[in-house]
Order: C-alpha cells, then structure tokens, then sequence
C-alpha cells in the first residue's frame, strides 16, 4: 500500500496536479527530505562571488609618469586593449600611462583619447605578448542594453568587487541630469576608471567617471557642504560609440 501511495504521488507530481503544494512537501511524503530554499542574502552572497571570480580579473591600476598619489583604474577588454576613464590618463603625451596587472607595469600606446568634459573614456593598448597568459585568454564584451533604474551592478576593482545598484534619474539634482546614468553607494563602489558590470549577463555595462554632489547649506549649521548622490559612469553606448570600428 505505502509503495503504491508513493507512486500515485510521483504520478501527481509529474502531471502538475499538486501544484497547489510545495515541492518541499511532495518530497517530504515520498520520503526522499529536501534541502531548505536559498534566502535572498545567500543567493546575493552567491552571486557576488561569482562575480568575483569571473570578473575580477579584468581590472587593473593605471599609473601616470611620474605615478600619480592617487589610484587610477581599468578595465581589459581584450586583444591587448584597455579602458578607463580620461581623466585618470589626462594628456597622454605628456602622462605615458601605463597598464599595472598584479604590481607589474606595463607601457602603453593611446589608441583613442577623450576629455572628461566630453566622453570621459581612453582606450589603451599593451603589446598582447607582455601581458600574462591568464589575461591574453579573456575577452569582455560590452552590454547591448541600456541600464535600468533599480538594475544590481557591481563595480570591480583589483581591490574587489562591490555590489550597488543603478539609481533612477529623477534622484539626480536637474542641473547634472545631462549624468543620468548612475549608481549608489557613493562611499563603498569603485572610483575613476573602475568597471560597472551587469551582475546577470557578465558584461561592461559603463566606466566610472565622477561623484554626484549637492550643494546644501543647513540652518543650524550656517555654512554651505556638499552632500554625496550617486556616482556617474559612462554607459555602455557611449562606450561602443567610443571603440574603433569592429572592435
């Protein structure tokens, strides 16, 4: 009798017909257990180390000549090419940026210059036989899509990876909305240069550019400061605009 039950309830189960309960309950009467579901925390645990190990790899410091004092970023995108923000490089000619993966540089050529008042992007490229083998296999694509208000991202750094999200436009102050594409968590996510990824397709979905500031001035205080709203990163589009053709 027990077997013949058991087998009436694989039967339901296969057809659909006890969708009403839960699949734990449907293994717990066929005396098979089951393992609890994910919570929302551990799935978000999961996937930022992921990211980690998939994505981490692709980012690197740019150093200026001399170094500058503070840290400048990148990304590899493949075929010995990389790329960050403009400012982080500046003038090229008179900079001689350099590639640093795993404390070693690496010198570079300037393959597309912007401005940080226009498309605050470089392109830069490294002779493809210096660089080690673990980065020579990769390729990173860049999003097709645009990004989406509420969209979890992660920005990568060689320091590590850190989740945010994309903000909506309208929490931007209108006088900079001309910079709608932008994430939170101004104080913990990657500066100039570091890569905002989408966390579910793997791919470049911008690179960071400037932090967002408001102008307040508190009664109680009775001095202006800035107060810090998003950070802006260059969108994808602009970066496939930006690269030379069929790259």
């Amino acid at each position: 009798m027990g077997t013949l039950l058991q087998g009436r309830l694989l039967q339901w189960w296969r057809m659909g017909r006890l969708l009403h309960l839960s699949r734990a309950l449907v293994l717990a009467a066929l005396g098979l257990g089951f393992a609890p579901l994910p919570t929302a925390l551990q799935l978000a645990q999961d996937s930022l180390q992921v990211a980690e190990e998939t994505l981490l790899p692709y980012a690197v410091n740019i150093h200026r000549t001399p170094t500058q004092t503070w840290t400048g970023y990148g990304i590899y995108l493949g075929k010995g090419l990389f790329i960050t923000a403009a400012h982080v490089v500046g003038r090229g000619w008179l900079t001689w940026p350099k590639v640093v993966v795993a404390g070693v540089e690496y010198p570079t050529e300037i393959v597309r210059e912007g401005s940080f008042e226009s498309t605050d992007l470089t392109l830069l490229s490294v002779d493809e036989k210096l660089l080690p083998m673990r980065l020579r296999l990769r390729h990173m694509e860049v999003c097709r899509h645009q990004p989406v208000a509420g969209e979890p991202v992660v920005t990568v750094v060689p320091e590590g990876v850190v989740p945010s999200r994309v903000i909506s436009p309208e929490r931007i102050p209108i006088s900079l909305r001309r910079f709608s594409t932008a994430i939170e968590d101004v104080a913990r996510t990657g500066n100039s240069g570091s890569g905002v990824f989408d966390v579910q397709q793997r791919c470049l979905l911008g690179i960071m550019s400037r932090k967002i500031t408001q102008a307040r001035s508190p009664l109680s205080m009775g001095k202006n400061y800035n107060r810090d709203v998003a950070k802006y990163f260059v969108p994808a589009r602009e970066i496939a605009a930006f690269l030379p053709p069929g790259l």
